[in-house]
């Protein structure tokens, strides 16, 4: 077995190694206002978790490129606001789109056939087509350096879920279940690949 210590690795290399042994990664595809041009902002995360159900929270890490903030966390920062939404195959392509680096006052879901619809508790408009959606108030922002302690690498963001907006489709609310197998989730694994459920088994916990 190899020992691999992080400071013999360059950022590119840590970041190769890290993404391809934490996988599969959930993507929040999430949209914000943007506070500078009326334009919504759309782009996806890999680096997304759920942190507690009480209270409901869920933590996205942004990337910056070169110490500068990108859209989706300057806008959340200044708005306090975001939606995340949860990606399946049917929207998948749209999203990888809204993945490309355009200038602020511009709208990612332009280079897509997605359409936005009215949130119910935040300002942030929706993307229609996704299954599950959160709408979101931003908890809390923490800008974190690189090693060398030069410049902020990344920033994370803690955000509060208001409410979800479910399809009837992937929801069993009789026993308040989300029908993943329905729901077909899309997975980040490294580089350009993803990957969606395979074969799903259960065991039972220890008392």
């Amino acid at each position: 077995m190899q020992e691999i210590l992080m400071n013999s690795l360059s950022a590119k290399e840590r970041y190769k190694l890290l993404s391809g042994s934490i996988v599969p990664r959930p993507i929040a595809f999430v949209t914000t206002n943007s506070t500078e041009a009326d334009v919504v902002n759309a782009a996806p995360f890999s680096f997304f978790s759920m942190l507690s159900g009480d209270p409901p929270l869920v933590s996205i890490a942004v990337g910056r490129r070169a110490g500068v903030m990108k859209d989706t966390a300057r806008n959340a920062l200044e708005s306090k606001e975001l939606v995340i939404h949860i990606v399946s195959k049917e929207i998948v392509e749209a999203m990888n789109q809204t993945a490309a680096t355009l200038e602020s006052d511009k709208s990612e879901l332009d280079l897509t056939s997605l359409q936005l619809i009215k949130s119910s508790r935040v300002t942030v408009p929706a993307i229609k087509e996704a299954k599950i959606r959160f709408e979101c108030t931003l908890e809390s922002h923490l800008p974190t350096k690189n090693d060398a302690g030069t410049e902020v690498s990344f920033d994370l963001l803690i955000a509060r879920v208001l409410c979800v907006h479910i399809d009837d489709s992937v929801y069993d609310k009789e026993h308040n279940y989300v029908l993943a197998d329905q729901l077909k989730p899309v997975a980040r694994l490294s580089g350009p690949n993803y990957a969606t459920l395979g074969k799903t088994y259960s065991m039972k916990r220890p008392d």
